[in-house]
């Protein structure tokens, strides 16, 4: 599953959500968290993780694609706050017995039909 990067740190390739999801619950379970994973809890924290996100994109103004002008230490950074946020919405859909997968799944189905694409003349 993992790789090995030029920097010496394991990379993995490919990780569903339903493996993140069971690596959350290993996690919480381990330090007894669970009594504090309420829905609300954890939606609280997901939100103080997306402001952290938008901190570093406060003052920059409009960025490009790619983020070419980013030192790496900013590029780690923003991944680690794109981390939280999506490991809190995990545990957020876990505990409220919500298959993230098949959610976004479905929502993209219905984005298809709700926005079809426009009609070449």
């Amino acid at each position: 599953m993992g790789e090995e990067k030029e920097d010496g740190k394991e990379r993995v390739d490919d990780i569903s959500l339903k493996d993140l999801s069971k690596k959350l619950e290993e996690f919480a379970s381990a330090r007894d968290w669970d009594k504090f994973h309420s829905p609300r809890n954890l939606l609280l924290a997901m939100v103080g993780e997306v402001g952290e996100l938008s901190e570093i994109f406060q003052w920059r103004g409009e960025v490009e694609k790619g983020l070419p002008n980013w030192e790496e230490s900013d590029k780690e950074h923003l991944g680690e706050e794109l981390s939280d946020v999506l490991l809190y919405l995990i545990r957020l859909s876990d505990m409220c017995g919500i298959d993230l997968g098949d959610a976004a799944s479905r929502k993209l189905v219905k984005n298809a039909i709700k926005y079809p694409p426009p009609k070449l003349l």
